[in-house]
This record gives C-alpha cells, structure tokens and sequence, in this order.
C-alpha cells in the first residue's frame, strides 16, 4: 500500500490535537501583563505539549520519508500511536489547571510512556515490512535514543508519587534529547 494516506492522516490528526490544545487556552480578562502571570501553568503545560507534539510529528515525517510503502500491521500500529497522542490535550489541560499536581503528572507521564512505546511498535512493524536491509532498518540501528527515552518516561512514573518536578524535568529532558529531527535517517538517506 502506498504511505501517502496514512502519512497525510498522521499530518491532520496532528493538527487537530494541536487546534484542540491551544483552544483549552482562556484569554484573561484584563488587558495587563500581570492578568497572565496566574496562566503560567496553563502556558507551560501547553509549550511543554506543542514541543512534544513537534517532536512526534518531525521525528514521524523523517520515519515515513525513509519508507517505501506500508501494510495493514503499519496502519494499525499507527493509530495506536495516534490514539495515545490524541490524550495529550486531556492530560496537558489537566496538568495545567491542577498546577502540575502529582495525578496529573503521572497521567501526563502515562501517555508520554505510552506514546513512546506506540512509536516503538510502529518502528519495529515498518523495519519488519521492509527488512533488515532496508534504509530505515539501517537508520535505526540499535534505537538507543528509544529505549532510553522509555527509560526515562518509566523512572518518570515511579519518581512522580515522590518528587512531581523530578518528574517533570525528566519529561524534559526526554523532549531536549529528541528535539533536533532524527539524524540517522538523514544521513541513512542521503540527505
């Protein structure tokens, strides 16, 4: 099958979970800088998300650019992907109006989590469709920045009940390891 539907689906799930995000964002009612300090952690949460959601959308696009064609194992896996990254607008807007509370922390983690490993799974079903030969077979390699971004997410969870901004700055410091697009399949393409 060809990639081009469901690479143009991902590209508009992607925005529409944006679109819902910065919806959740209320406008003060008074024309002061000061009227925005009580947002902070409304914006934050938000940033953190779009960074996040950047990341996903740029890191998939450079996934389907070093893909010939797709099945029904990659569509499916795709969604999955989909599925947990439709949450972040619940969970960002949760984390947010609680002022990064411990449950919401944990719930914005378990979807981050999630969301990784969704990823995994479609990376693994895309390098088992075109085989361990294949340009994206060979970009991805050993996946270290994976397996150590689930690490993270997971060490994450279990700090979250005891230090919550433990918790946070690792979620960062997943989105600071994955914030330049993957090179590997750059350099795998020849690009």
């Amino acid at each position: 099958m060809n990639k081009g539907r469901m690479e143009a689906f991902s590209d508009g799930v992607l925005a529409i979970i944006i679109t819902i995000m910065v919806l959740e964002l209320r406008v003060p009612h008074e024309p002061t800088p000061q009227a925005l300090a009580p947002l902070w952690p409304v914006l934050s949460s938000y940033v953190l998300s779009f960074v996040f959601l950047g990341i996903y959308w740029s890191n998939h696009h450079h996934l389907l650019h070093a893909t010939q064609h797709v099945n029904g194992r990659v569509l499916w896996s795709n969604l999955h992907l989909l599925f947990w990254l439709s949450l972040t607008p619940f969970v960002t807007a949760w984390m947010g109006e609680t002022r990064f509370s411990t449950w919401p922390i944990v719930a914005y983690g378990a979807v981050l989590f999630m969301a990784a490993v969704a990823y995994a799974i479609l990376v693994r079903a895309l390098v088992a469709l075109h085989g361990p030969g294949s340009t994206i077979a060979r970009a991805i390699g050993g996946d270290f920045k994976g397996y150590l971004s689930l690490a993270l997410y997971a060490l994450a969870l279990g700090l979250a009940a005891v230090s919550p901004k433990l918790s946070l700055a690792l979620y960062v410091l997943v989105a600071v390891i994955w914030l330049v697009p993957d090179p590997r399949i750059e350099r795998a393409l020849g690009s």
